[in-house]
């Protein structure tokens, strides 16, 4: 190792050793006083924070999209046909709210009548209305559905059938209203 002009010779280690630590610092000079360090307490802090604003943009995110997906109420509706021509256990098919959206009317063997989608949330095939079980079938996986409530009670489909609301105005039945 060559010697530095301007280090004064005391003795061969402490040369060396001098030397070394100089050319160090020619190599790297920061001054590790002068850097500014975040703390863990103020890394955490930084984190909760963080986390808090993503909660409450997700609540705020929530809150609007179910204030925009509330379901439509349509004032005069689509008409399906009458009540008095649907016996116990019959079904009518209609589309709303489009010509390709298919639905389907049943009268449970409670009387009471209720529409939903036909499409399948399993994977869009058609329902199909069993009056003797009272329950709609899925024929492409086999999966069932309560015709009460619309939800799955066998087979893949995890999700019930969207609701189609319907209004009775004296024996005419129409459709008003669909829940996503």
């Amino acid at each position: 190792m060559a010697k530095r002009e301007d280090s004064v010779p005391a003795g061969p280690v402490k040369v060396e050793r001098a030397s070394r630590l100089a050319r160090w610092r020619e190599d790297f000079p920061i001054r590790a006083e002068l850097d500014e360090y975040i703390t863990r307490r103020e890394f955490v802090k930084f984190l909760t924070l963080g986390s808090a604003l993503l909660v409450g943009a997700n609540a705020v995110i929530a809150a609007v999209g179910k204030w925009i997906r509330k379901p439509a109420r349509i004032t005069n509706g689509v008409h399906i046909g009458t009540a008095s021509s649907i016996r116990t256990g019959d079904s009518v098919l209609f589309r709303y709210p489009a010509e390709d959206d298919p639905c389907i009317l049943v009268r449970t063997q409670n009387g009471v009548l209720r529409a939903y989608s036909q499409v399948c949330t399993h994977l869009s095939c058609a329902v199909v209305h069993r009056p003797e079980a009272d329950t709609f079938f899925c024929p492409c996986h086999h999966g069932y559905f309560s015709a009460n409530e619309g939800h799955p009670t066998a087979g893949p489909p995890t999700r019930r059938l969207p609701r189609i609301w319907i209004e009775q105005r004296g024996d005419d039945l129409y459709a008003v209203g669909k829940d996503n």
